[in-house]
């Protein structure tokens, strides 16, 4: 269960080489994603959250931009600190709606994930 940006573009080389091995790899991820895309090496399960891909995109844009800003060094941090709330929100909801999703859940306990 990757988590997207730096920590999915780690795997993602490790995960292809496990799939072109024969390795059956199954890759969990939300259907709103930065970098997680399908594959042919590995299968993806997706499950939806409550934002969209416009809506995480601009969290992200929002977090970078304040982090680079020139300024009052106060101003910048409050400013990288609300754009990094936006996003961990993001990614805590995404949290919460896998583990709600009871499909999901269900296939995961079956094929002992």
């Amino acid at each position: 269960v990757p988590m997207d940006g730096s920590h999915w573009l780690s795997m993602r080389e490790v995960v292809d080489v496990l799939g072109q091995k024969g390795h059956e790899v199954v890759v969990v991820a939300p259907e709103v994603s930065l970098h997680i895309k399908p594959s042919k090496n590995f299968v993806m399960k997706m499950y939806s959250v409550p934002y969209t891909q416009e809506e995480m995109e601009k969290a992200f844009q929002a977090f970078f931009h304040a982090s680079f800003e020139e300024g009052w060094i106060f101003q910048r941090f409050f400013k990288a600190y609300r754009g990094m709330k936006n996003l961990t929100d993001c990614w805590v909801s995404s949290c919460e709606q896998m583990l709600q999703n009871k499909e999901l859940m269900k296939y995961l306990e079956e094929t002992d994930f």
